[in-house]
């Protein structure tokens, strides 16, 4: 059988020595790599073929870096990803749910972790289910205002169209069309389209927070 090959995101470099010598005890997981920081996580998510990630909520001084970093994996890689914390919050628990993660464990209670990664990896059934289900409801909530017309421009620039392209596509002139985005802008709160994507990928995570 093939090892549950993990992933582990936290800025405790004795904290990645310690978990990572706990968790190889075990014969179906394998740690394959390890970042300190939210990008180096990102890219290794990227490039590694790992099946869960291990994030730490607070990287640095930057509370809540872990829950941007969720967010980005969940968009690039399959991993199921776990959230560590050493305080429980239930705010900060909805708010990685949102991102994406499929469960949330206090590093006190590390001895649950290698139960977590498993049933994370092999059995993901009802809770992944209804957290992609929220994820959707949540989506919707921030696109409610926009109108059929608007939703419809604003699927194709999160798609990666131009405004050239969505004009040809939707046969608009560019004057109803630059009117539409500037309406998408003014209804989501941003400034530009890119930001308009950023803030709908992240389902509104603490945008004014970061950015």
């Amino acid at each position: 059988m093939n090892p549950i090959k993990v992933l582990l995101v936290e800025d405790d470099p004795d904290w990645i020595k310690a978990m990572t010598s706990y968790l190889n005890q075990e014969e179906d997981i394998l740690v394959i790599g390890a970042a300190t920081g939210a990008e180096e996580g990102i890219r290794l998510a990227r490039t590694l073929a790992c099946d869960v990630v291990l994030m730490d909520i607070q990287l640095g001084d930057k509370p809540l870096e872990g829950v941007y970093a969720a967010v980005e994996i969940h968009e690039i890689s399959e991993a199921k990803i776990i959230m560590l914390t050493s305080v429980a919050d239930e705010r900060v628990m909805t708010q990685s749910f949102t991102a994406g993660a499929v469960n949330y464990i206090e590093k006190i209670n590390f001895e649950a972790l290698p139960h977590a990664i498993r049933s994370a990896h092999r059995h993901p059934g009802p809770m992944e289910a209804l957290l992609k289900d929220y994820a959707r409801l949540k989506r919707d909530e921030q696109l409610k205002r926009l109108t059929a017309a608007e939703r419809e421009v604003f699927d194709l620039i999160e798609a990666g169209y131009t405004h050239p392209q969505i004009e040809q596509k939707l046969y608009k002139a560019e004057s109803t069309l630059k009117n539409q985005v500037n309406k998408i802008l003014k209804k989501l709160g941003v400034r530009s389209s890119k930001e308009a994507v950023k803030k709908i990928r992240r389902k509104g995570l603490f945008l004014g927070d970061r950015d």
